[in-house]
């Protein structure tokens, strides 16, 4: 059952979702599409140099049991909150409640991580919060808009076509990164490297 709940934070879910709210907000509000994909990208990478520092070079914070940010929780909280407030505003309802039920899938995608012994309590944490932040900054400028979405039913028709398609895929991500980690960490860290 965690695993079925883990897989809505899986980038091979989210990544499509998230592409496809840019898509439709590039349609329909040019600035707010840049703003998605510049607030997700930058979450990404934050996530992204956490497992890399971790994977590659051993850096933790034991003391709290804290190795990397929960990649699948920044992006279900992320995407989530962002998609339902897009088609909640697009249905002429109010933003809010995509929030609320973004971080609550979030929420529950954080719950799952930790008991499938993926990540523990402070990286779910740590997730869960840094995709709240990038949910509550892209929702905040969504509704000081004049959004206007463009076929709003088809949007959704379009979002739940992706997501059906893409559920219960897995990213290769963590693969790669346990991969490349330590040649990455060897150039940027040769110090580092050679006493490990």
């Amino acid at each position: 059952m965690w695993n079925a709940i883990s897989d809505v934070g899986d980038a091979a879910l989210t990544l499509p979702v998230a592409i496809s709210c840019a898509v439709w907000l590039g349609i329909s509000a040019p600035g707010l599409a840049i703003r998605w994909i510049l607030l997700l990208s930058a979450g990404m990478a934050l996530t992204g140099i956490t497992k890399v520092l971790y994977a590659g070079c051993g850096f933790e914070i034991s003391s709290i049991g804290f190795r990397m940010i929960s990649g699948h929780t920044t992006l279900s909280t992320a995407v989530w909150t962002v998609a339902i407030a897009l088609l909640s505003r697009g249905m002429g309802g109010n933003a809010g409640i995509g929030v609320i039920a973004g971080l609550l899938v979030g929420l529950l995608t954080a719950v799952a991580r930790v008991f499938d012994h993926a990540h523990t309590v402070p990286e779910v944490i740590a997730g869960w919060l840094l995709g709240a932040a990038i949910g509550a900054l892209f929702v905040r400028a969504l509704t000081r808009s004049e959004f206007r979405p463009f076929r709003p039913v088809a949007a959704a028709a379009a979002l739940l076509l992706v997501t059906t398609a893409a559920y219960g895929n897995h990213a290769p991500f963590q693969s790669m990164i346990e991969a490349h980690s330590r040649g990455l960490c060897a150039r940027a860290f040769p110090a580092v490297a050679a006493a490990r």
